[in-house]
């Protein structure tokens, strides 16, 4: 009779290969990207894009510009002070005459005047945005120039308290501080106009393109998305039972239609709240009905953002 039993066993292996193997579990996921977005930190109409989908870039390659008339004139005027601060400085007289003084003072009580206006449109602009009446770019704007008033007068301030010094160190020490004052505008007008060209951030292929030469772009809105080398990821769920068989840093096999074998994963994040949740106290059977998120990164894979995978764990 064993005799019997085992010819059986025999003669249903060789018909039915693999008969009474467990097949490894597999879990179905999608390929996901993490892209870097290039965007200006200013407001403008585009000049020039200078890349296309599909193209590959290095850090610093140019991405597109924002049109830079005003920024350039803005710089020029800044180095045209720069250049005045430096003459005043190297010809200083020994006093300022009393004509000079009376037309500081002028600009100081009209400075005061303005700080007064802008303390009183920065205190509206506050009441109206906590009432949600106006938007945080008009309370910003306010609040800026209520800071560029009160600047302002305390340099009027201190040009008249120098002006009034007959001391030729003083007028010195106001020249010195003009010039420096000119430099430090001339260095951001500088800065302003090096944003307004958009380097890449990350070398990697462009994906997208999001505007078009010519068209208005906002502060901090992305117009170009790049996708590193390395940046692929495989997101999947796992059912409460299987999650005691995975670990963080674990290899785990990746498929696909079309996919060559033997691709493979890193397990770099589980989620710690399921995904979908049966009632607060957990049975066992209500156990086997929670998913959690498990993410993989790959390697030097080829794949695209959304294409559905298979995953399994390796032996």
């Amino acid at each position: 009779m064993e005799g019997f039993l085992a010819w059986l066993a025999t003669l249903v292996a060789i018909v039915l290969p693999g008969f009474g193997a467990t097949e490894a579990p597999h879990y179905n996921g999608y390929v996901e990207a993490r892209y870097v977005y290039a965007a200006a930190t200013t407001t403008g109409p585009i000049e020039t894009i200078s890349v296309r989908e599909g193209d590959q870039v290095l850090v610093g390659d140019l991405l597109y510009r924002l049109k830079q008339e005003q920024q350039v004139a803005l710089l020029q005027a800044a180095e045209a002070r720069v250049s005045a601060a430096e003459a005043a400085l190297s010809n200083l007289t020994t006093g300022s005459r009393a004509d000079e003084i009376d037309v500081i003072r002028a600009s100081l009580e009209k400075a005061q005047a303005d700080l007064s206006l802008a303390r009183d449109s920065a205190g509206r602009s506050e009441k109206l945005f906590a009432g949600g009446l106006v938007p945080q770019s008009k309370l910003d704007q306010d609040r800026a120039s209520l800071r560029s008033a009160e600047a302002a007068v305390r340099q009027l301030e201190a040009q008249l308290k120098v002006a009034e010094l007959p001391a030729r160190d003083a007028q010195q020490l106001q020249a010195e501080a003009n010039l420096a004052a000119a430099r430090a505008d001339a260095e951001k007008a500088n800065s302003d106009l090096a944003d307004r060209t958009i380097t890449a951030p990350a070398a990697g292929r462009i994906e997208r393109v999001f505007y078009d030469a010519g068209e208005i772009v906002s502060a901090g809105a992305p117009v170009v998305s790049i996708l590193p080398e390395g940046a692929l990821k495989v997101k999947f769920y796992l059912p409460e039972a299987a999650l005691a068989e995975f670990a963080l840093g674990q290899q785990v096999g990746v498929s696909c239609d079309g996919c060559p074998d033997g691709l493979t994963g890193t397990l770099s994040y589980f989620a710690s709240d399921p995904q979908f949740t049966p009632p607060v106290i957990y049975s066992r059977d209500e156990r086997q009905r929670l998913s959690f998120l498990v993410e993989a990164t790959l390697e030097g894979v080829r794949l695209h953002p959304g294409q559905p995978v298979t995953v399994e764990r390796l032996q």
